[in-house]
C-alpha cells in the first residue's frame, strides 16, 4: 500500500517560483560589473528569468542542452541559474580562473550551445572563440552598448534577450526531477578538469538542507552575501537555498577586497556570508588597519580550505562573529560537513569547544561519511583511527559527466582523496589531501595541522607545507612562507609555533621564504608545483642528515 500524497516533482523552478509568490519584494542587492549598484526582488528575478528561457526555445535549445556562463555574483547570474534550470537546459557554470586551455577543454567537453559573459571577461571570451566546436551563441551581460558591438560584430546583448523574449513565457511541465539541472568541473589539480552533473532533485534536496540552523541556518530574517562565486559549485548552493526561504540577498560583484566586501556587510546589514579563508583574511587585514567594525554580521561559513584556529578566534573575539568551518567538494554539490556544536558541547570550558570548532564539522542529513583503509575495510569512528575519507547521500556524485568508468568504491561510496578522523558524534577532520600527506620515517604527518598552526605567526601571511624528500628519513616536512611587510621569520620562530602543539617529530626540520604560495582556481595551494620546485632541497643539506 503506498500513500495517498500528492506527488509534485523536486523541480529547480519551483524555488524561484515560491520566493516570487511568498517573498516578492524581498531585495537582492547587486554590485554591477562597470560600477554602481542594482535593486531587484525576487518576483523580478523570476519575471526576468522566464522571458530569457522563451528566448531558449526561440533559439531551439533542447532539453538537457548545456548554456555556460562565465560571470561574477549579480542578478543577471541569478537569473541565467533559473532560466537555464527550470526551462530544462543545464547551466554550466566556468571557473575564470583557469588556465585558457582549460577552460577551452571544459566548454567543448561539455558541448555548450551559448555562453553568456560579464564584461571582465570580454577579451577572455575573443581569445577562446576560435577554438570552441560547439558554441553558437557569444552573450555580453549588459545592456546594447553601440561601440562594443562594432568592435565585437559576434557578440550579443543580455537585455536585446529580454527584450526579445514572451511576457506570458511557462516553465514546461514535461521536467522530472532527475533531469539534469547544471554542471560544474572540478579544478584540475592533476590532469584534466572533471565534469559534476547535478539533477532538479539533487539541488532541490541540498538547498533545503543547507538552510536548516544546524547547517548554515537560512530564513527570511536574514540578509545573505555569498562571497564565494558562483561559478564555484553554485556558490555552495546558496543561490537555491537564500531564494528558497526568502533571505535578502547582497551580489558583491567582481569587487571582493577587504575594503568592500566590509562597505557591503554594514551597508546592507548583511547577518551572513560564505568564501574561502583568503577572502577573510583580506576582511581582516582591513578591518585591523581601519578600525571599523562588524556589527550586523552574525556568522560566515568558511570552506573551501582549512580554516586557521586564529582566524576562527580573531571572528569571534574581536568581532563578535560565529565562524561555521565547513567542507565540502564538487563532487558533493559541494556540503559534507558544518561545524555546529551540539547541546551537550555547552558544558565545555571554551578551550574544549574552541578545539572542537577547529574540525570540519559533523554531516547533515543526507551525507553519510566513512573512513577505510587502502584494502577499503572501515575503520573506527572513534577520532583516532586515520583513514580515506569516503562519502555518499543525496547530492553526491555517483558518475562523472562522460565518465567511461566507474568512479564508486566498495560499490556505492565516492572517495573522496582526503585522509580523515570521524569521532562518535561524526565531527570529521581532515587531516590532509592523500597525495600531500607526509610519511617520515614509517609516521604520518598531517600537513593541514602544521599549516593551520604557522598561519597564526605573526610574521606569516601566508604558508604551506609539503613533503620534502629527506635521506634518512624519506620525507620530512618543509615549512613554505610569505612573510608578512615589515616582518622577518627566524628559525627560532619555529619553536613559537611548534612547540608543545605537535609532537617533536613533526616539526619542520627548516622553512623557505617564497615571494606567494601559489593557488589554483579555487584558492587551493598547488602543492604539486612546490614539491617539483623545492621537493630535492633537503636532500644536499648536511645540517639535516
Amino acid at each position: 500500500m503506498q500513500g495517498l500524497m500528492m506527488d509534485r516533482q523536486l523541480l529547480i523552478s519551483a524555488i524561484i517560483d515560491h520566493a516570487a509568490s511568498y517573498h516578492s519584494d524581498t531585495e537582492v542587492v547587486s554590485v554591477n560589473t562597470k560600477g554602481g549598484q542594482h535593486r531587484t526582488n525576487y518576483a523580478e528575478i523570476r519575471k526576468r528569468a522566464l522571458k530569457l528561457a522563451s528566448v531558449f526555445n526561440k533559439r531551439g535549445m533542447a532539453k538537457s542542452d548545456r548554456i555556460a556562463t562565465i560571470a561574477w555574483n549579480n542578478f543577471r547570474h541569478l537569473e541565467l541559474y533559473y532560466a537555464i534550470s527550470g526551462n530544462g537546459q543545464v547551466c554550466h557554470t566556468i571557473n575564470p580562473r583557469l588556465f585558457a586551455d582549460q577552460m577551452t577543454y571544459i566548454i567543448n567537453h561539455a558541448e555548450d550551445r551559448m555562453i553568456f559573459f560579464d564584461a571582465t571577461f570580454l577579451p577572455l571570451v575573443d581569445g577562446l572563440r576560435e577554438n570552441l566546436k560547439t558554441v553558437d551563441a557569444f552573450v555580453l551581460m549588459e545592456p546594447r552598448d553601440d561601440e562594443t558591438a562594432e568592435k565585437y560584430p559576434w557578440l550579443e546583448f543580455y537585455e536585446d534577450l529580454i527584450e526579445s523574449g514572451d511576457d506570458d513565457y511557462h516553465w514546461p511541465e514535461d521536467l522530472d526531477e532527475n533531469d539534469a539541472s547544471s554542471l560544474c568541473y572540478t579544478s584540475g589539480t592533476t590532469g584534466n578538469p572533471k565534469g559534476v552533473l547535478y539533477s532538479n532533485r539533487s539541488t532541490l534536496i541540498h538547498a533545503m538542507m543547507s538552510a536548516t540552523p544546524d547547517v548554515v541556518n537560512l530564513s527570511a530574517r536574514d540578509c545573505l552575501l555569498p562571497v564565494v562565486p558562483m561559478f564555484h559549485v553554485n556558490a555552495w548552493g546558496t543561490a537555491y537555498a537564500a531564494p528558497m526561504v526568502g533571505t535578502k540577498m547582497v551580489m558583491p560583484g567582481p569587487n571582493l577586497d577587504g575594503k568592500s566586501i566590509a562597505t557591503l556587510f554594514n551597508q546592507e546589514k548583511v547577518t551572513v556570508s560564505a568564501g574561502v579563508p583568503t577572502i577573510w583574511a583580506g576582511l581582516i587585514d582591513f578591518l585591523e588597519q581601519s578600525g571599523e567594525k562588524l556589527p550586523f554580521l552574525k556568522r560566515t561559513v568558511v570552506g573551501g580550505s582549512a580554516c586557521p584556529p586564529s582566524m576562527i578566534e580573531k571572528f569571534r573575539t574581536d568581532y563578535d562573529v560565529e565562524v561555521l568551518h565547513a567542507w565540502g567538494m564538487t563532487e558533493l554539490s559541494p556540503l559534507g560537513t558544518v561545524n555546529n556544536l551540539k547541546n551537550k558541547h555547552d558544558a565545555l570550558d571554551n578551550d574544549e569547544q574552541e578545539n572542537l570548532r577547529c574540525n570540519q564539522g559533523r554531516p547533515p542529513f543526507g551525507i553519510e561519511l566513512g573512513v577505510f583503509d587502502d584494502e577499503d575495510n572501515p575503520l573506527a569512528e572513534d577520532g583516532q583511527a586515520q583513514g580515506n575519507l569516503y562519502c555518499r547521500g543525496y547530492w553526491v556524485l555517483n558518475n562523472y559527466f562522460h565518465s567511461e568508468g566507474d568512479d564508486l568504491r566498495n560499490g556505492n561510496w565516492f572517495p573522496t582523496g582526503d585522509v580523515a578522523t570521524i569521532d562518535e558524534d561524526g565531527f570529521m577532520t581532515i587531516r590532509d589531501r592523500s597525495k600531500d600527506i607526509i610519511k617520515s620515517g614509517g609516521e604520518w604527518i598531517s600537513t593541514v595541522e602544521l599549516e593551520n598552526l604557522a598561519l597564526g605567526h605573526p610574521a606569516i601571511a601566508d604558508a604551506a607545507v609539503i613533503a620534502a624528500k629527506h635521506p634518512k628519513w624519506d620525507e620530512r616536512p618543509l615549512l613554505l612562507l610569505v612573510e608578512k611587510p615589515g616582518s622577518e621569520f627566524t628559525e627560532s620562530n619555529m619553536n613559537e609555533i611548534y612547540d608543545g602543539k605537535v609532537a617533536k617529530w613533526w616539526v619542520p626540520d627548516t622553512f623557505r621564504v617564497v615571494d606567494e604560495i601559489p593557488r589554483n582556481a579555487t584558492g587551493k595551494v598547488r602543492k604539486n608545483l612546490l614539491r617539483e620546485t623545492f621537493g630535492d632541497s633537503l636532500m644536499d643539506d648536511p645540517k639535516l642528515a
